[in-house]
Parts: C-alpha cells; structure tokens; sequence
C-alpha cells in the first residue's frame, strides 16, 4: 500500500502531470464501479496525508510566525518615527536656511515697502477686514496694528478621543494668530461665522495625522494641555495649511528676534574722564560687565551646537550643553551680552521643549510601553519642566491603555474576555506605576497626579467592565466570576503601595447591587411558580446516580442531607423545597463573591427576602393543610429549612463577611416551627 501510495505520488508531484489524460486512462483501465472507489480512496488518503503534514508545518513555525509578525510591527513603527525624524530634520534645516537668507529679505521687503508705501499692506488688511465682518464677535481683532491676512479655509473639526465630525469651521490665519469661527445654521445677513477661539502662533504646533482611512487629510493643533483636529477638503489643501502654517510661524519667530537684536542696549561711551564720584562707580560696572567672559570657543559656537544636537535627536547632549552654561553664568552678572546671549538660548530652549513635548504625544507610536516615553520625560525634568513632564508621560500612557482596550477582540465566553481586559489593564497600570516611579522620584509633587490618574483610568476600565459583564444580561455566577477576577487583579497593585480596592468598589457598586437585586426578583419569583404548583409529595429521583449527585451538591454546599434521603430513590422532602435550597445556597455562593461592605445591608435584605418566600409558603400550607400525613410531611420540610439551611446559610455568610447576619437571625427565631397536633391548625410560633 505504502509503495502505490509513492507512485501515486510522484505521479500526481510531477511538474508534466495532466489531470484529463489521467482521468481519461484511468477509466480506461478500470474494471468498474469498484476500482474507481478504491482509487478515489487512494487520492483521498493521500490528500488527508498531505493536509496533516501541512498542519505540522504550520504549528512547528507558528511560534516564528508570531515573531515574524512582531518584528513587522515593529518595523512599521520605527520607519514611521524614522519619517517623522526626517521631516524634523528638513523643517530645521529650511529654518537654518531662512535664517541664513533673513537679511537679504528683509533688505528686499524694504526695497519693496520704499517702492510701494503701504499699499500691499493696506490692501491685505483690508481683505481681512471684509472678512471679518462675516463673523460675530470678531470685531476687535483689527485692533492690534499690522496685523493682516495670510490664508483662510473651511475645514471639518472631529473629536478627539473617538475622531467623530463635531462641526464645520472655517480657519483665518493671520501674520500673527489664528482665528477658528464656526458656521452658523441659521445666517443672518451678511454675518456667516461665530467666533470661537483665537490662539497665538507660539502658543500651538502643527502636527501633521498619518492617513488612516476614512479619516485622512487632518492635521492636529497641539495647545497645552488640549488639541484640537482638523481635516482639509483634500490632500493638496492639507499641504497648503501645513505649509503656510509652518512659514507663518517662522516668519513671525524671525521677526520678534531681529526687533529684539535691534533693542539690545549698547554700552555708553565716554569721550572723556569725569571726576565726579558717581562717574567712577559707573565706570566700575562697566569693568564688571566686561569681566564676564563670553569669548569662549564653546560659548560663542553654544547656539549652533544645540541646534544640532536637536536635528540630531541628541536630546541628553542639548540638557548637558544647557546646564553647562548655566552653571558657568551662576553668579554672574545679567550684563548685557548675557542677556543676548540668554535670549539666543532661551529660543533653543523652546525648540528642545516643543521636540521633547511631541515625542511624548499620543500621536507617536505606542508599542513601546511607559520605558520608550523616560528619554524624554527625563530630559524635560532636567529643563525643569517636571509638571509638564508629568502631565504628558500620564496622557501618553492613558492614550496606550485606552488603545490596548479597544484593539482587544470581543469573542468567545465574557469570562475569557474579562480575564484578557484585567490583564492587559493592571498590567500597563503597574507597569506605568513603577516607570513613574523610577522617572519622578525626585518630585514627591506629581505623586497625586499619578494618583489622580489612576482613578480616572479605573474608571475608564470599569466602563468597559460594566458594559460586558452587566450590560450584557450575563448571569449572576458570570458577572460574580468576572468580579472576583478583577478584584484578584486589582490586589496585585499593593505589591507596589498602590491600593485600588476601594475605587474599584466603588465604581462597580452600583452594577453590583442592581444585578443582586434583579436576580433577587428572578428567584422569588421562580419560588412563587413553584410554591403554586406544590403537591406536598416525596421526592423522587428514579436513579441511584441522581441520588448521589444531589447529596454531593448539598453536601458541597454545607447541608447534612443524609438524615432525609430514604429507602431507594426516595428524598424525605418536596421537590419545591429542594429546588428552593439549591437556588438560595447558589445565590447566596455568587452573591458572597460579589460582596462590597457597602452592599452588606442589600445582601443581607435580599437573603432575607427569597428565605421568607419559603417560609410564608410553609407556613400557608400548614393552616390550610386537612390531611394529617400531609400536615406531617410540611412539617419535616419547615424543619428542615429551620433547623438546616437557615443555620447553613448563616454560618457561611458571617465566614465569609466577618460579621454575624443578624437580620437572618431574628428571622430564624420568628419563625421557629413547633411540635403540633396533626388536627391542629397551629404552626409557627
């Protein structure tokens, strides 16, 4: 068999196989029906052969598949960085280049403002003007003087957190601001916007959004602490806002540098020696202010070399530049070459804290985990920026937990997918606890912001809790289950001095109690179908193995349930109160799991509740009951809830909670059935 199946084999791998010729012959060969069957089954065999060993193929590189896949993600991110690192480079190199070419322009603008008086400018303030009568509330932005129209465009605002369309804006940017006006519904006249914010060009950065389609063409405003989004009518109009935004900003840098350069005070000269004593003291401080030494190699080459230590991402060389100098002008006077020199800095400065800012972006990849966000977090620290640098870790690490959270599948049973959610949250939130505490922990200060971000990312994650877990209509074993599972998790954060027990508990009490009180209602309800239906008969299992079984369960739920199974099959009690015990021991079980000290008074009402359906049950039937056998038979069930499963249900609730259940015990002692005559009608006492 081994050597046809080889033939067959080879025959069917040769790269010349032609499957109608073989068809053909085969039917040629074949004595009948039965031969073609047997063939079949041979290409059968072999096909089933075939599909196993691709199976073993699979399953033995699939652990190299994984990690092939892996390695491409992670790829995919670092070519992304790498694009963003390299338009950063272009950005500063065309800044070092307008830079370069700033005198011959400005020396070209006055050539053209002598040629032409105010007449470009009039003209542009005079289309802005126009403009902004279309918009209400806009009246007193042509207060400031010199200040004209760039450029101006609709564009789509979408949210945030969840990039849906909020509303149409339209855009005005002006040599020194930028406008944003919303549409109107309802225009009135010639007025078709409504102001809605105006930010200063170096109070924001343009971000450009890689294309996610359907969201493309957006770019994002980053404002501390906000952000807001936008996306263009197309691509080439995203390109136009990117760039005029990009040159308006330089531009308006450019300028305020060059005025400030213009005001720098110039030593006094003195054409002679006076005597007058206060001439000395001045000619004094004029030596002082000299005496500081700002020839230096390194000092005078300083603002070049952290420019390039910033286009070269050399973020720990820019902080180690700055302190240097920081610590060879302490003690020094501000003279006035310091202060030129200071201002020089004090731009590199705002440059390294707007690159630092935006690798900390939730824009950036987050694949990393909280050690990819120390570099910069811990050179913003240096700068002593240590709030900002607390605010922005926090928010990079909320936007990766709640990015985790979503990318997360919901498939198969709740359980597995709430034993995945808790894993993937506590551990980014220890993980994120002890970064936090490595980076920060020389500022005892941001401590509380930790804490406060951590309730509020509980929060987050209990939102997508309640919504699977409750929302959903599980059953109470389920969410009791889901709870227990999260509160394990939860517990792991004290290994680190973080106790979220509470806030956890807190969050979910109010699911908690309605879900207890819901199925509450669907056992009492259950009991009283049942109770309608009662028969007062003996209970009947039919088999051994049923017997069994249900003594093992009430033994697993702590009920001695020897002393009322009789001869056979026979159970000394009703169907309604077996079933009623069962219900009330697997509520009580979930219910227990479920438990928060501030839903001790439910639990305990709602115990209390369901047993005094039974009991009022019992209770009726005795009054009513004729029969003395059957009056007999009611009895031994009252007893049996009295006297077993009321003390059952007591012991394991103050075992679990640590408190008696005194609501439980008042109600045993009111209703403590009694020895009575079968004629008499009397049953509790």
């Amino acid at each position: 068999m081994s050597e046809t199946g080889n033939r067959l084999r080879k025959l069917l791998e040769s790269p010349n196989f032609d499957p109608q010729s073989y068809v053909k012959q085969l039917s040629q060969q074949s004595d009948g029906d039965r031969d073609l069957q047997e063939h079949r089954q041979k290409i059968q065999n072999l096909a089933d052969e075939t599909a196993q060993n691709l199976k073993k193929n699979v399953y033995k590189n699939y652990r190299q598949f994984i990690e092939t896949a892996k390695e491409i993600s992670y790829l995919e991110s670092e070519m992304y960085q790498l694009s963003h690192i390299l338009t950063e480079q272009k950005s500063i190199m065309e800044s070092i280049t307008q830079s370069l070419l700033s005198t011959d322009k400005d020396e070209t603008s006055k050539e053209m403002q002598a040629a032409f008086p105010k007449e470009t400018e009039e003209l542009k303030q005079r289309t802005l003007t126009s403009l902004l009568e279309k918009v209400e509330g806009a009246k007193n932005i042509m207060d400031i003087p010199g200040r004209h129209l760039v450029y101006n465009g609709d564009l789509v605002e979408f949210d945030v957190d969840n990039m849906s369309p909020i509303q149409k804006v339209h855009a005005f940017l002006m040599n020194d601001c930028l406008l944003i006006a919303t549409w109107l519904p309802n225009r009135r006249g010639t007025v078709k916007y409504k102001y809605n914010a105006l930010y200063d060009l170096e109070s924001f950065a343009v971000v450009n959004v890689k294309d996610n389609p359907p969201m493309k063409d957006m770019f994002k405003i980053l404002m501390f602490p906000d952000s807001r989004i936008f996306q263009a009518e197309n691509s080439k109009v995203k390109k136009e806002w990117l760039e005029i935004l990009d040159e308006t900003k330089k531009n308006k840098a450019s300028k305020e540098k060059h005025k400030k350069e213009e005001e720098v005070p110039t030593s006094p000269v003195r054409a002679e020696v006076s005597t007058n004593p206060f001439d000395m003291e001045d000619e004094e401080t004029v030596e002082s202010e000299d005496g500081v030494d700002l020839s230096l190699e390194w000092i005078q080459e300083l603002p070049e070399d952290l420019d390039v230590c910033i286009a070269q991402r050399d973020f720990e060389g820019a902080v180690d530049l700055l302190d240097k100098l920081n610590e060879y002008l302490k003690d020094q006077p501000a003279t006035p070459r310091v202060k030129e020199l200071r201002a020089k800095v004090d731009e590199r400065v705002r440059q390294l804290t707007e690159v630092l800012v935006f690798e900390l972006s939730p824009d950036r990849s987050l694949r990393g985990g909280p050690k990819a966000t120390r570099r910069a977090v811990s050179q913003l620290i240096r700068l002593g920026q240590s709030t900002k640098a607390c605010e922005l870790f926090l928010k990079n690490r909320a936007a990766a937990v709640q990015t985790a959270i979503r990318q997360l599948r919901i498939e198969g049973a709740t359980l597995l997918y709430i034993h995945k959610l808790c894993n993937i949250f506590f551990t980014s939130l220890l993980e994120t606890a002890k970064e936090f505490e490595m980076d920060f922990a020389g500022n005892m200060g941001c401590y509380s912001a930790f804490v406060v971000w951590s309730r509020s990312a509980m929060t987050m994650f209990v939102d997508t809790f309640s919504k699977q877990v409750f929302d959903s209509k599980e059953s109470l074993s389920t969410a009791a289950e889901c709870v227990k599972v999260a509160k394990e998790h939860c517990q792991q954060l004290t290994e680190i001095g973080l106790d979220l027990t509470f806030t956890l508990q807190s969050l979910l009490v109010k699911d908690v109690k309605a879900a207890l009180q819901s199925y509450k209602d669907i056992i009492i309800e259950a009991t009283k179908h049942r109770n309608s239906e009662e028969m007062w008969r003996r209970m009947n299992l039919m088999t051994p193995e049923a017997l069994a079984k249900l003594k093992e369960e009430m033994r697993s739920c702590g009920i001695n349930f020897q002393l009322y199974t009789g001869d056979d099959c026979w159970v000394n009690l009703s169907y309604t109160v077996v079933a009623f015990t069962k219900q009330m021991m697997s509520f009580l079980e979930e219910g227990l799991k479920l438990y928060f000290p501030e839903l001790h008074m439910v639990l305990l009402e709602s115990l209390r509740e369901i047993i005094l359906v039974a009991v009022q049950h019992v209770d009726y039937s005795l009054r009513c009951e004729q029969d003395s056998e059957k009056k007999s038979f009611i009895l031994q069930n009252a007893s049996f809830l009295h006297d077993t499963v009321l003390p059952v249900v007591e012991r394991r609730f103050e075992e679990a909670v640590g408190k008696p259940a005194k609501q439980l015990q008042d109600l045993r002692k009111s209703t403590r059935p009694v020895r009575i005559n079968p004629d008499s009608t009397t049953s509790l006492v």
